[in-house]
């Protein structure tokens, strides 16, 4: 069994940073991809990032390439979203999720869901 408790989401402007942070128990950490997703309000959940196993490989939704940054330390069985030049369609609740490999979280195929963030960019 994986736990997975979200932390970093708070009220920022347009154009500010954030750094989210999913803290994981288990001895089993490294062995997981570990992806973000993010539901807004009355619209779906979807992916935003995904990093593998040994932190090697990162996909990226097209809408956050370039302004996002997954990464991961599994000494401390954490992974972060560095997230910069925020805009206010980034606003939603943001997840981390565990399963084992990339296609399967971009997929949706997850193995345990954290609770989730919320981040809120206003304009």
């Amino acid at each position: 069994q994986v736990q997975l408790v979200e932390s970093g989401g708070r009220l920022v402007q347009a154009g500010g940073s954030l750094r989210l942070s999913c803290a994981a128990s288990g001895r089993t950490f490294s062995s997981y991809a570990m992806g973000w997703f993010r539901q807004a309000p009355g619209k779906e959940r979807e992916f935003v990032a995904v990093i593998i196993g040994n932190g090697s490989s990162r996909f990226y939704a097209d809408s956050v390439r370039g302004r996002f940054t997954v990464s991961r330390d599994n000494a401390k069985n954490t992974v972060y979203l560095q997230m910069n030049s925020l805009k206010p369609e980034d606003t939603a609740i943001y997840f981390c999720a565990a399963g084992p490999g990339v296609a399967a979280l971009y997929s949706g195929r997850i193995n345990y869901w954290g609770q989730g963030t919320q981040v809120t960019v206003s304009s």
